[in-house]
């Protein structure tokens, strides 16, 4: 077993894991921008769908979304507490009897035959975590597809301001008040990361070269040592990911950045958006608007969106 897939297994096997990725959505809110984009893609989608694989689907924001639309769909993730969390709210929202649960990692998907469902899709990164068989992963899902696949990748240009930003998520925390460690933090480490912190242009240069931002040699180690290491991550360039998406005979792709347009903006500005429903809402439609545009595709806040066609 590749140390990536072992790491990522540690990793998002942590007990907390299930209720801290539940949470986001309600903490962040870049989570909230990309979910809706993602939302408003899939229900976009559905045209001729009734089976579907959601490869990472975590605690299955979008597998339970599309069981609500009356799909049959296989949620697949390599974390327990994941598929744990993904179960009980399946259960509350009455679409536990539409969806099958696997615990698996993405690297393998030898099980299912070429075709074996209408759509395949994979969000928030999980195809970023399988380096370096992420070319292979994103074939394999391909070949399980049989009309249409929608993924999200890490963003190699989006990422890239993090290594200059050591407040990057301060500027989209919801409420500031709310009980949440990491919320707690970001603010609470805010003066000590805006103190330590030196611009280090080699360390930007190479991760813009090679698509990784952590010293592979210091991550596995951590990871021999007992410790539960944040997984190798490969972020992908937009012309890359197209590439390979087209070299697996996928057609009419289109590309998004999520994120693009609120990262623009103020923290005091996003929240006082976010806690007015109406504004809120035509908020969410323009970031869609503008997150599609192929010239930002690249920038958004941390992932690069992609959907074709194969049928």
């Amino acid at each position: 077993m590749e140390y990536s897939t072992k790491i990522s297994e540690r990793m998002w096997n942590l007990p907390d894991k299930g209720e801290l990725e539940a949470e986001r959505e309600q903490t962040f809110i870049d989570d909230i921008v990309q979910k809706s984009h993602i939302e408003k893609e899939l229900l976009s989608s559905l045209d001729g769908i009734e089976t579907v694989f959601d490869g990472g689907g975590g605690c299955g924001r979008f597998s339970i979304l599309l069981a609500k639309q009356g799909c049959k769909v296989t949620h697949f993730d390599i974390s327990r507490p994941m598929i744990d969390k993904a179960k009980e709210l399946a259960e509350k929202a009455g679409v536990l009897d539409r969806m099958t649960f696997v615990k698996g990692a993405l690297e393998d998907l030898s099980a299912y035959e070429d075709g074996t469902f209408d759509l395949v899709m994979s969000f928030d990164a999980p195809i970023s975590y399988t380096y370096p068989k992420q070319e292979k992963t994103i074939k394999e899902l391909v070949r399980i597809a049989k009309k249409r696949i929608i993924i999200s990748v890490s963003s190699r240009l989006g990422s890239l301001p993090y290594l200059a930003n050591p407040l990057q998520k301060n500027q989209f925390i919801l409420d500031p008040e709310c009980d949440n460690d990491w919320v707690k933090w970001c603010l609470e480490s805010r003066d000590r990361m805006i103190e330590s912190f030196s611009f280090d242009k080699q360390k930007l240069t190479d991760t813009y070269e090679n698509g990784l931002m952590c010293d592979i040699e210091e991550t596995t180690k951590a990871y021999d040592n007992g410790e539960a290491p944040w997984c190798i991550t490969y972020h992908f360039m937009p012309d890359e990911l197209k590439s390979i998406l087209e070299d697996c005979g996928v057609r009419n792709i289109s590309l998004a950045g999520p994120g693009a347009f609120a990262r623009t903006i103020p923290n005091e500005i996003l929240v006082k958006i976010m806690k007015d429903p109406e504004q809120r809402e035509d908020f969410l439609e323009f970031c869609h608007l503008y997150d599609s545009n192929p010239y930002v595709c690249g920038i958004g806040k941390d992932n690069l969106f992609a959907k074709g066609e194969l049928a």
